[in-house]
């Protein structure tokens, strides 16, 4: 595979992250700030109060209410008695008012309950955990195969041997990974637990002392790898971040990083835009005139596959073959592209011979083996079904960009008002580029002027700023949620 490039759209909003490869949109990542949590962030923090009837302390971390340690997420000091039968020693033995103690995230803080933290701390990357302070190698329980566990057990081993310090855990996605990959994500690892040992001793607490990647970096560390030609991101702050963490983190693709600075919007390159908003539709048109009609439901996703408009030029068999093969190479780019997980079922068109099944089948599994979330194929049924699991890493793009209709029950979906208001400063920003202009006027329904107003006003006077016109919004009853009309005057 060749071609392959990752854009980055960053606004104050939302980042936004696409991999297209050989000019298609493959995938898009999606991150809004105000929704992140402070899972994985690790806090130097200080005991504010021992409660042994609890077994458990509370400690300053230097957020709005005080972190919650329970004993049994303390790990012992190196040497230390343990009580005999595996009971956990009293919370008391462990932690005194007043002592640093360095913690990890582990709960977001929820209504009047603070953070839930651990003194274990574990760091991710793409393939593995690392524990700094546990002396061992492990393997993912759903990893299955004994065979495939033990292999990659001696390759850790073999890259991370005893006397070296902390452990690791190999995840279930590096079924089949390569001791390149391995020895890349250690370096990584080894690397990022040295800078934050620094930031620990220096550290006054409360303190955070590192805090879980942003989506650009998480893409650096997780989505950059050979076959990745370049990463154009469209933010000089953002490119400068992203320097110095690939100098210090994987400086390998560190010259393959650039910033974008063109007056077009990088995602309207090679169409991502558009991509994004056709993946949010339930029908998926095929070359060959035929067409995918998508349906994800809280207990599967079904995926029914149409001749439409095709009719071949031989026989009809020849058709739906022909129709079945480009199904399974659109379906595999839909399933990455919405990020659909857990069950899928795909009614292929009928097909009687069993050589033609054999071939639709076998595409398709080529398909998703440029996947890096795992699936799994189990062929066709007895009914004709292909049934088939795909790993869960996120929320399925609709599920991110779309919330349920008010005006249908749950029936269907409507983008949500913040993806709305996203669409409009993006249109406006547009617009005001293209067409010399005093003013613009923005014509939205009732809930999204609202929302442009209140929690969106610094957004939209940051946009105002930025392109040196004014901009005056009308609410319009008549308009639905998704509608919006963006007027040069």
């Amino acid at each position: 595979m060749s071609g392959s490039e990752i854009l980055v759209n960053i606004t104050p909003q939302e980042v936004r992250v696409a991999i297209v490869e050989n000019g298609l949109l493959q995938e898009v990542h999606i991150e809004r700030p105000r929704t992140r949590g402070i899972v994985g962030n690790i806090y130097k923090g200080k005991v504010s109060r021992v409660l042994p009837g609890m077994q458990a302390a509370f400690i300053d971390v230097g957020l709005e209410k005080a972190a919650f340690l329970h004993a049994s997420d303390v790990l012992p000091p190196a040497g230390a008695d343990l009580p005999a039968g595996g009971e956990e020693p009293p919370i008391a033995d462990l932690l005194a008012e007043g002592d640093e103690v360095v913690v990890q995230v582990n709960k977001d803080p929820i209504g009047t309950k603070g953070a839930r933290v651990s003194t274990q701390l574990t760091l991710p990357s793409r393939f593995l955990v690392y524990m700094p302070y546990i002396e061992r190698v492990g393997v993912s329980r759903r990893i299955d195969s004994p065979e495939e566990r033990s292999r990659l057990k001696e390759v850790l081993e073999a890259i991370h041997p005893p006397e070296e310090p902390g452990g690791f855990i190999v995840r279930t996605v590096s079924e089949g990974v390569s001791e390149a990959d391995f020895e890349r994500d250690v370096r990584f690892l080894r690397k990022l637990w040295e800078s934050m040992q620094v930031r620990i001793r220096e550290a006054k607490a409360p303190a955070v002392v590192h805090e879980d990647f942003t989506l650009p970096m998480r893409a650096m560390r997780d989505m950059v790898d050979d076959q990745v030609d370049r990463v154009r991101i469209d933010s000089r702050e953002t490119w400068d971040q992203i320097q110095t963490f690939a100098r210090d983190f994987v400086p390998e693709v560190a010259g393959r990083i650039e910033y974008y600075p063109g007056e077009r919007p990088i995602f309207d390159l090679y169409s991502v835009e558009e991509e994004i908003q056709r993946s949010l539709q339930r029908t998926v048109y095929l070359k060959s005139g035929g067409h995918l009609v998508i349906d994800q439901t809280e207990a599967l996703t079904s995926i029914d596959v149409n001749t439409g408009g095709y009719v071949g030029k031989k026989t009809l068999e020849e058709t739906i073959l022909k129709t079945n093969l480009e199904a399974a190479q659109a379906i595999a780019r839909q399933l990455r592209l919405r990020n659909l997980g857990g069950i899928i079922i795909i009614d292929f068109i009928d097909m009687d011979r069993p050589e033609h099944r054999e071939r639709v089948y076998y595409a398709l599994e080529h398909a998703l083996s440029r996947d890096r979330a795992k699936s799994h194929v189990e062929g066709f049924s007895a009914l004709g079904l292909v049934e088939m699991t795909r790993k869960r890493t996120r929320e399925s793009l609709e599920r991110t960009m779309t919330e349920h209709c008010p005006y249908c029950h749950g029936r269907g979906v409507v983008k949500s008002v913040q993806t709305v208001c996203y669409e409009i400063f993006r249109e406006t920003l547009r617009e005001a580029r293209q067409y010399p202009a005093e003013q613009l006027l923005i014509l939205a329904s009732p809930a999204v002027v609202d929302t442009l107003l209140d929690e969106e006003s610094k957004g939209l006077a940051d946009l105002e700023s930025f392109i040196g016109k004014s901009i005056t919004l009308r609410s319009e009853a008549g308009y639905t949620q998704e509608q919006f009309d963006v007027v040069v005057l």
